[in-house]
C-alpha cells in the first residue's frame, strides 16, 4: 500500500487550481528534472479529469456528451447552419468543465525559423481531432465573420442561449425548409394531377402548349436559381476548406520566405487564433460546459535563444486574448531558459532579460520542489532493482511517446536516459486518493485575500499580471498545504508569505539559503541548540549576512533587479509580518511560486567563498566574507595572535577598533598606512583579510563581472541596508 507523494500532491495541487484560474493563464511549470516534468504533467491529467468528473457531480449540470451520438451530430450541425449564439448570464457561468490537452514539443519544430507558427499548427491540428474536421470548416464557411473581432460582446439576460439566422425577417431554417419541400410537393401535384391541358384553337397547333410549359420552366428556374447558386457557393466553400485546411496553409506560408518574413503573417496566424478560440465558445454553449485547452509547451530550453524568445513572445501574442480559452503551461528547466534567454540577440534592456519576459507573461509560477529523502531513497531502490538505462532511447518516435524517454537533462552533451516506468515510486502505484474539501479551500482563499487587507495591499505591485499570480500561488499553497495534513496558518500570514516569495524572490531565496547553512553547520559540529533555535526572526538573519549579500551584489545583479523596495522589505519583516525560523520551516514545503535556481546560484557564490578556508592554502587563502564580517576587534587581535604577528600591530587594531567590518569596508591604502607594517607583512596582511591580488582573482572567481556588473549606479540602487559611508573595496566583489 503506497500513499500519496509529495509529486503526486504537486500535481493535484495544480490540477485543483487550473479548474479555477480565468483563461487565458500561462503556467511556468518549473523543475531542472526533465522526468519529474513529465511525471507531474502526465499526474495532472489524471486529476484534472477526476476534478471535471467531480465538478460535473457535484452541480449536476446537463452537459451534453464530450461524444455525441447520431442525433447530437446532428444537432450540432443544424446550429452551425441555422442558428447563432447569445451569450447570456447563464451559459457564462457554467460550472462543467471539459479539458482539452495538447502537447507541443518545441523540440520537433526547432528546424522552422518560425517556431511559433508549429505551436498555431499543432493547436488546429488537435482541434480538429477532438471536435472534427467537418465541425471547424463548417463553422469557418457559415457562422465566422471576422468583424465580430472588432465588436464588444454583449451579454444578455434571457433563457434563451440560441437566435435563429434571418433573411427578410424569416428564418433561414423555414426559407430552406420551404425551398426544399415547396418544389416537391408542386411535383408530386403535377405528377399526380398532369398539367392542365389548356383549349387550343384550329389555327394555333401545338405552339400555346409548348409555349405554357416554357414558361412553367422559367418560373421554377427563376425560383430555385438564387438558392442553387447559393448552394454551389457552400459547396464550394465547404470542398476548398476541407481540402486546403488552415494549418497547411501556414506551412505553406512558414516554407515561402517572401510571405512569412512579412509583417502581416503574424497578425494572420492570430486571426487564426482568434478563430478557433470562436468557435471553441460556440462548442461551449452548445456543450453547456466550459472548455479549456491545456497547452502543455515542453523542451523549449533545448531550443537556440531567438527561438525560445519567439515562442515566449507568441504565447503573449496568439494567446492572451481576454476571451482566449487556452492555458499554457510552460514546462521548462528555469535555469537553461534563464541563461538562453539573457543571451539572446535582442536582449538589450532590463525589461527585454529572462526574468522580466516571464513575469509579463506567466500568471502562475509553480516550481517543483526537490526531491525530499524519503523519494530519493525509493527512486534510487528503483533504478538499482531494475537498472534500466537507455542511451537516446525514444528518440524519434511518436510525440506522445516522448513523455516516457526525454532526456533528463536539457544540456546539449550526452546523457543517460531514464525511462519513466523507472520512477514507479513517484507515480501510479499510489492508492491514496488525495481529496481536500473545496468549500473548505475556497473559504481559507477568500479570507487570505480579505483579511487583514491594509497591510496587504501595501506590498503589492499595481499591475493586474502580478495580482493574478499572487491569487493564484495563494490557493495553491491553501491546497498542498490542505493535502500535507498539515496544520494551516492565520490565512492572513498565508498571504504574507506568497507576497513574500513573489515581491523579494532573492532576499527571501537569500534568507533561506542562510538558513540551511547555518543548520548544516550545526548538524557537522553536533550542536543541537542551534537545531532548536526556531524563534530566531527571518529578519535578524537577514540582518546578520546583509553585508555579506552586498559585497555578493555585482555577481548576482540580474537576481537582485527582481526584488522590489528594500525598505518596504525591512517594514514587512521587522514590523508588520515577523516570520521566524518555525515559519519558514513550515511555508517551505508548499513555496511553489519561488524559483529555487535562484537559491542555488546564490549558494554556489557563497561555497565558492568559502572553499578558499580550506586546504593548504587555510594559512595564507582569504577569510571568508562571512568569518570577517562576524569578527569583532578581539577576533582580530586573535587571528594575528595566530598568524604570529607582533604584538605592536595587535595593540594598534585595539586602539582604533579595528573590526572585520572595518577591515572590509575601510580604504586599504589608510589602512596600510595606519599599521605600519614591513611590505611582507603587508603583503600576507592583505592577502588574508582583504582578498586575493589582481593577478590571482580570476582563479577564484565564480563568474566573470562586466563593466555593467560593477556600474556604480547599481551599488547606489541596492546599498539602501548600508551605512552609506563604506566605500567599495575592488578587492572584494571577487571575494
Amino acid at each position: 500500500m503506497y500513499g500519496a507523494t509529495k509529486d503526486d500532491i504537486y500535481a493535484y495541487a495544480l490540477s485543483k487550481t487550473l479548474a479555477k484560474v480565468s483563461s487565458p493563464a500561462t503556467v511556468g511549470l518549473y523543475s531542472s528534472c526533465q522526468n519529474r516534468i513529465n511525471m507531474i504533467l502526465g499526474k495532472m491529467e489524471v486529476y484534472m479529469n477526476k476534478e471535471a468528473v467531480r465538478i460535473e457531480k457535484e452541480y449536476k449540470g446537463r452537459p451534453r456528451s464530450v461524444k455525441p451520438s447520431f442525433t447530437g451530430f446532428l444537432a450540432l450541425i443544424g446550429r452551425l447552419l441555422f442558428y447563432r449564439p447569445i451569450w447570456t448570464e447563464e451559459n457564462q457561468r457554467h460550472q462543467d468543465i471539459r479539458f482539452i490537452y495538447v502537447h507541443f514539443s518545441a523540440w520537433h519544430f526547432a528546424g522552422s525559423d518560425l517556431l511559433w507558427a508549429g505551436l498555431a499548427i499543432r493547436l488546429f491540428q488537435a482541434m480538429q481531432l477532438n471536435f472534427g474536421k467537418l465541425q471547424l470548416v463548417l463553422y469557418r464557411v457559415v457562422q465566422h465573420d471576422e468583424e465580430d473581432e472588432i465588436k464588444k460582446k454583449i451579454v444578455e439576460n434571457g433563457p434563451s442561449s440560441w437566435r435563429s439566422k434571418k433573411i427578410c425577417c424569416c428564418p433561414l431554417w423555414f426559407l430552406v425548409l420551404s425551398i426544399l419541400v415547396v418544389p416537391i410537393i408542386i411535383m408530386v401535384f403535377l405528377l399526380t394531377f398532369g398539367l392542365p391541358k389548356p383549349e387550343v384553337k384550329p389555327d394555333e397547333g401545338v405552339d400555346g402548349t409548348d409555349g405554357q410549359v416554357g414558361m412553367l420552366e422559367g418560373l421554377a428556374i427563376a425560383a430555385l436559381g438564387v438558392p442553387a447558386a447559393s448552394a454551389l457557393r457552400f459547396i464550394y466553400l465547404m470542398v476548398k476548406n476541407l481540402i486546403f485546411s488552415q494549418d497547411l496553409n501556414i506551412k505553406k506560408g512558414m516554407d515561402n520566405q517572401q510571405i512569412s518574413s512579412q509583417l502581416g503573417f503574424m497578425n494572420e496566424v492570430r486571426k487564426e487564433m482568434w478563430l478557433l478560440s470562436r468557435f471553441i465558445q460556440f462548442m461551449e454553449i452548445f456543450e453547456r460546459r466550459r472548455i479549456r485547452v491545456v497547452l502543455k509547451i515542453t523542451s523549449l530550453d533545448r531550443c537556440s535563444p531567438k527561438k525560445i524568445v519567439a515562442v515566449l513572445e507568441a504565447i503573449n501574442i496568439l494567446l492572451s486574448d481576454e476571451e482566449s480559452p487556452f492555458i499554457s503551461i510552460l514546462a521548462v528547466n528555469p535555469d537553461v531558459l534563464v541563461q538562453k534567454v539573457n543571451f539572446a540577440d535582442s536582449c538589450f534592456s532590463k525589461e527585454d532579460r529572462a526574468y522580466a519576459l516571464l513575469n509579463r507573461i506567466v500568471t502562475l509560477g509553480y516550481t517543483v520542489p526537490p526531491l525530499c529523502s524519503d523519494s530519493k531513497c525509493s527512486l534510487f531502490y528503483s533504478l538499482t532493482s531494475n537498472s534500466k538505462f537507455s542511451v537516446d532511447k525514444g528518440m524519434g518516435k511518436d510525440e506522445d511517446r516522448t513523455m516516457d524517454h526525454e532526456e533528463t537533462s536539457s544540456s546539449d552533451g550526452g546523457e543517460v536516459h531514464i525511462p519513466l516506468e523507472d520512477l514507479n515510486p513517484l507515480l501510479g502505484k499510489t492508492t491514496t486518493s488525495l481529496d481536500v474539501n473545496e468549500n473548505e479551500v475556497e473559504m481559507l482563499v477568500e479570507s487570505a485575500l480579505t483579511c487583514n487587507k491594509r497591510k496587504i495591499n501595501k506590498y503589492m505591485l499595481d499591475d493586474a499580471m502580478s495580482m493574478r499570480r499572487v491569487i493564484n500561488s495563494i490557493r495553491v499553497t491553501v491546497i498542498i498545504m490542505k493535502a500535507l495534513k498539515q496544520e494551516l496558518p492565520q490565512p492572513e500570514n498565508i498571504a504574507a508569505w506568497v507576497v513574500l516569495a513573489n515581491q523579494w524572490p532573492c532576499r527571501l531565496s537569500w534568507i533561506i539559503q542562510c538558513v540551511e547553512d547555518a543548520q548544516q553547520r550545526a548538524d557537522i559540529d553536533r550542536k543541537n541548540a542551534a537545531n532548536t533555535d526556531g524563534s530566531k526572526t527571518l529578519w535578524n538573519v537577514f540582518s546578520e549576512s546583509r553585508a555579506e549579500l552586498y559585497v555578493m551584489s555585482a555577481q548576482i545583479e540580474d537576481l537582485l533587479e527582481q526584488d522590489g523596495d528594500p525598505e518596504l522589505f525591512e517594514r514587512f519583516l521587522a514590523v508588520d509580518f515577523r516570520f521566524t525560523i518555525n515559519d519558514l520551516k513550515t511555508f517551505e514545503v508548499a513555496t511553489v511560486n519561488l524559483d529555487h535556481t535562484i537559491k542555488k546560484e546564490l549558494a554556489k557564490i557563497r561555497g565558492t567563498s568559502r572553499l578558499k578556508d580550506s586546504g593548504w592554502m587555510r594559512d595564507l587563502a582569504p577569510l571568508p566574507i562571512t568569518t570577517i564580517i562576524k569578527m569583532d576587534t578581539e577576533d582580530v587581535c586573535r587571528e594575528l595572535e595566530r598568524m604570529k604577528y607582533p604584538s605592536k600591530y595587535i595593540d594598534i587594531v585595539k586602539s582604533n577598533d579595528l573590526n572585520g567590518s572595518a577591515l572590509l569596508f575601510g580604504n586599504a591604502d589608510d589602512l596600510k598606512e595606519l599599521l605600519g607594517m614591513t611590505f611582507g607583512e603587508w603583503a600576507t596582511f592583505k592577502l588574508h583579510f582583504l582578498g586575493l591580488p589582481s593577478h590571482l582573482r580570476s582563479q577564484y572567481r565564480n563568474m566573470p563581472l562586466t563593466p555593467s556588473h560593477l556600474s556604480h549606479n547599481h551599488l547606489l540602487r541596492n546599498n539602501a541596508h548600508f551605512p552609506h559611508h563604506y566605500s567599495s573595496n575592488p578587492n572584494l566583489l571577487d571575494s
